[in-house]
C-alpha cells in the first residue's frame, strides 16, 4: 500500500533547486509577536530540535537539520520522520532514467509540509553535481536527479537521506518560536543526521542541546 501511495507522489515529483535559494515559504502563518521577535545567531548546519512544548502535530518530537537561516526567513529538513522504502529502479523509470539492472532500495522521508512533492537529498560531501550545494561540516545538498543515476552506479555519497519537501520560517518566524520555548537548537554531525536508529532520533538530539549565554 504503502509503495503504491509513494509511486503516486514520485509520478509527480521532480528535483529543482529551491531549498537554499529561493525565497522562505513560511509552514506557519507568523503573527505580531513572531513579527517582532530579536534575531538570533544563525542555526545554519546545526540541529533544531522541537520541545514537549510544540503544540503544532507536524512538528512535534522532530529534529531538523537547518540549511539556511538568516534575514529572509529559515528553510531546513526533518530527519526524522521515515515514509517507508521504494525500489531504486522503480524511482528511476518514473523519471524516465536508464533502470535496467538497477537494484536496491532508498528510503524516503518527510522532509516538512512545504512542496512537499519535491526531493531534496541531504548526504556526505564526497558527491558533488552541478545541483549540490556545500552546507557545513561535510555535509551537502542536492536537488538535480543525476544524483539518483550515480547511486546506482555506486558512485554517489557514502551517505544520503531522501527528504518530501521541506520546513520553512518567514523572516523572524522562527526566532519568535524559540523565544517561546518551541525549540533548541543542537549540535548537528554525520553519524546523528543519517542514524536509522529512528526512535531515539529526537533523544539523541535533546541530549546535544546548545546553551546561548
Amino acid at each position: 500500500m504503502f509503495l503504491r501511495a509513494v509511486s503516486a507522489v514520485v509520478l509527480a515529483l521532480v528535483l529543482l533547486p529551491g531549498l537554499v535559494s529561493r525565497p522562505t515559504v513560511s509552514a506557519v502563518t507568523p503573527g505580531p509577536a513572531m513579527a517582532a521577535a530579536q534575531p538570533i545567531r544563525s542555526l545554519a548546519g546545526e540541529l533544531l530540535v522541537a520541545t514537549p512544548e510544540m503544540r503544532d502535530p507536524r512538528f512535534a518530537r522532530t529534529v531538523i537539520y537547518m540549511a539556511q537561516h538568516g534575514a529572509t526567513g529559515a528553510q531546513g529538513l526533518v530527519i526524522n520522520r521515515p515514509l517507508g522504502e521504494i525500489a531504486l529502479a522503480k524511482l528511476l523509470e518514473q523519471m524516465r532514467m536508464p533502470s535496467a539492472g538497477v537494484t536496491g532500495t532508498i528510503r524516503l522521508h518527510a522532509g516538512g509540509p512545504v512542496e512537499t512533492l519535491r526531493v531534496y537529498v541531504l548526504h556526505t560531501s564526497d558527491y558533488s553535481s552541478e545541483g549540490t550545494v556545500a552546507l557545513k561540516d561535510g555535509i551537502s545538498v542536492t536537488f538535480e536527479p543525476d544524483i539518483l543515476q550515480a547511486i546506482a552506479a555506486g558512485k554517489g555519497p557514502r551517505r544520503a537521506l531522501f527528504a518530501l519537501g521541506y520546513a520553512g520560517w518567514a523572516p523572524g518566524q522562527l526566532e519568535a518560536e524559540i523565544q517561546a520555548g518551541a525549540w533548541i537548537r543542537a549540535a548537528a554531525d554525520e553519524g546523528l543526521l543519517f542514524d536509522d536508529d529512528y526512535d531515539q532520533k529526537w533523544d539523541k538530539a535533546q541530549a546535544r542541546r546548545k546553551i546561548d549565554l
